[in-house]
């Protein structure tokens, strides 16, 4: 099915930035509210499109038909993460896209009643091909145009302590040399967590391919 993600979520955070949320007056767990948004952009998408095998969770994403997956993060905190599979991941890139919302939550009292507005700042969409460690595919983008061999490969491998036993680190550097991967912009720890540094991706100014930001 072909969808407009990017033009999906863009008039998703207009709609729901008009109304009121007050469900989630006093709600200060980050998680929580999260997974309100989450789940109100997945039924936004469902009412528009019908079932988009969101009741499925083989893939352990919000959106399988679509190869997708969901975020949601205040602006106090200004990044979302998420566990990884893998470190072939790491290099790799998670093996689907992430649509990342950053909001602002405001409670506040009228007339005695209890009030609360999500205001949506950014709206980034990242092709699976860009989900690796921003730093570790630099590093090996440029030790492989500068012609590093396995050995070199499977070095770096070893001293940035990327998990794994040297067998993974060999067939790790035998596919870096063999097949064309791309430059990541995640943030991913060797305890496998991923993490989305806002500022960066949003600096990018959406010049880079398979990287589109949205600013409110």
């Amino acid at each position: 099915m072909n969808i407009d993600l990017i033009k999906e979520a863009v008039e998703f955070s207009e709609l729901q930035s008009k109304i009121f949320h007050n469900n989630l007056y006093g709600v200060t767990d980050g998680k929580k509210v999260g997974t309100y948004i989450e789940k109100l952009f997945q039924k936004f998408l469902e009412d528009k499109y019908g079932d988009l095998g969101t009741g499925n969770s083989a893939k352990g994403i919000d959106l399988p038909g679509l190869n997708t997956d969901i975020k949601a993060t205040s602006i106090v905190q200004r990044q979302s993460s998420c566990p990884y599979r893998n470190a072939r991941q790491k290099i790799f890139g998670l093996g689907y896209n992430l649509i990342v919302f950053v909001y602002e939550k405001k409670d506040y009292i009228d007339n005695d009643q209890r009030l609360c507005k999500i205001n949506f700042k950014y709206i980034t969409f990242i092709e699976k091909h860009r989900t690796a460690d921003y730093t570790t595919t630099q590093m090996l983008i440029n030790m492989k145009n500068a012609g590093a061999n396995k050995e070199d490969i499977v070095s770096y491998l070893n001293d940035r302590r990327i998990p794994g036993d040297e067998i993974e680190h060999n067939m790790i550097a035998e596919e870096i040399l063999k097949k064309p991967f791309e430059q990541g912009y995640l943030t991913v720890s060797n305890a496998l967590q991923w993490r989305l540094q806002y500022k960066r991706v949003i600096e990018l100014n959406n010049q880079i391919e398979g990287v589109y930001n949205y600013v409110r």
